[in-house]
């Protein structure tokens, strides 16, 4: 099972369009370009959406299908305890990732229930973080 679940919560669908000031000009298909060529030979499923309950029923879905998930939750990495919860579900590698350094903005956002499920967490590298979470996911399921 050599594949990856890049996850994308609510408003992301929206990449390259809402605050380019802050998230920038890429789009998601753009994202989902990148953790492809960092992926190699492992295979990239890249979902999004603005419901929990599907992103969660898609977390449900890895425990079977696939051996690592990046997750960008979006704004509910600061409300989810449901996510938190599938999250802790799923038994192989989980790295969170946010575009902007959420800790440089506002205090509520500082805030993640992602993070203490996470095995990494990468803020603040634009787009980019998403190709080197998809990097350590595949170092970690390469050596197992």
């Amino acid at each position: 099972m050599k594949s990856i679940l890049v996850l994308n919560g609510p408003n992301l669908n929206l990449l390259g369009k809402r605050q380019p000031e802050i998230y920038g000009h890429a789009t998601l298909d753009d994202v989902a370009d990148l953790c492809r060529a960092a992926a190699g030979d492992v295979t990239i499923r890249m979902e999004q959406s603005n419901h929990e309950g599907q992103l969660i029923d898609w977390i449900h879905e890895a425990r079977t299908a696939h051996a690592g998930i990046v997750i960008n939750a979006g704004a509910y990495t600061h409300t989810s305890v449901a996510i938190f919860d599938a999250l802790n579900a799923f038994d192989g590698p989980v790295i969170e990732v946010h575009i902007s350094n959420v800790h440089k903005r506002e205090s509520f956002r500082h805030h993640s229930y992602i993070s203490p499920r996470a095995d990494g967490v990468i803020v603040g590298f634009g787009i980019n973080g998403y190709a080197a979470a998809v990097r350590q996911i595949c170092d970690l399921i390469n050596a197992s």
